[in-house]
């Protein structure tokens, strides 16, 4: 299948949202389309160098198609939006100059749990590895400048749309909490019953604070089983840090709050 691409220097996780600021041109007209058309876009992560112009960067082989469930557009064209991840898929091949932007030819990937009790009996050893590094991390942060913004595709009853910019036509809206902490907590609440290995594998890895290296490497794990395999030693590493009072790892919020294209 056809997918445009959108590479960013970040990995989107299945499960998992992200806000997007969109000012370039080719990427509002990419925008566009996919409103119009209600269909996804592709994220891929840029592996080394910054993308430059309309040819094929250096982008990683897996990525993760994008629904994009907010978009507010502003007068002079620029977007915000909010995507959540949905199906990884494999990059085959890359068109320049069908469009402003990349065009790829993908494959959708399949979600294998692989030992289905193993998958099983991992999934409750790391989230309770979570849990602890949840509480951990929060006394680490609490009240310092590390708090890490994390998007996660919840519905909650009672929500409300945020007021717009002034400006800005909103297409859709969905209320988003400020408290990077108090999310983290609920997100671990919410996967204390392991009873899906691979959407726990994979809202874990877009959770768990490590470089874009280490996430891709997560996202490319090719069953549920091996990703809780990397999940738990990664976890196990951090725990071993913050009980020693080291600071734990802690992505450049900038980069969390809103990725730029």
């Amino acid at each position: 299948m056809e997918l445009p691409l959108f590479p960013l220097h970040t990995v989107l996780s299945p499960g998992l949202a992200l806000p997007l600021h969109v000012f370039e041109e080719r990427y509002r007209l990419l925008t566009q389309r996919c409103l119009d058309e209600s269909a996804p876009f592709g994220v891929v992560l840029i592996r080394k160098g910054r993308e430059v112009g309309g040819g094929v960067e250096r982008i990683s082989a897996v990525g993760t198609m994008a629904e994009i469930r907010q978009a507010t557009r502003y007068a002079d064209g620029r977007y915000d939006l909010v995507i959540v991840g949905t199906t990884r898929f494999r990059v085959d091949r890359v068109q320049a100059g069908l469009e402003p932007y990349l065009i790829g030819e993908v494959t959708a990937l399949r979600e294998p749990t692989g030992d289905s009790d193993r998958a099983l009996w991992l999934a409750g050893m790391v989230t309770r590895h979570f849990i602890r590094y949840v509480e951990r991390y929060h006394e680490a942060i609490s009240g310092g400048p590390g708090a890490v913004q994390i998007e996660v595709d919840v519905e909650e009853e009672g929500d409300e749309p945020e007021d717009s910019p002034a400006d800005a036509t909103v297409v859709e809206t969905r209320r988003t909490e400020d408290d990077a902490t108090s999310r983290l907590m609920r997100v671990a609440r919410r996967v204390a019953a392991p009873d899906d290995p691979v959407a726990l594998s994979h809202v874990l890895s877009g959770i768990v604070q490590v470089d874009v290296g280490q996430r891709q490497e997560l996202l490319e794990a090719r069953t549920a089983e091996q990703r809780l395999v990397i999940l738990d030693a990664i976890l196990r590493l951090e725990l071993e840090m913050l009980g020693r009072g080291l600071k734990p790892h802690v992505v450049d919020p900038k980069e969390l709050v809103k990725q730029r294209n």
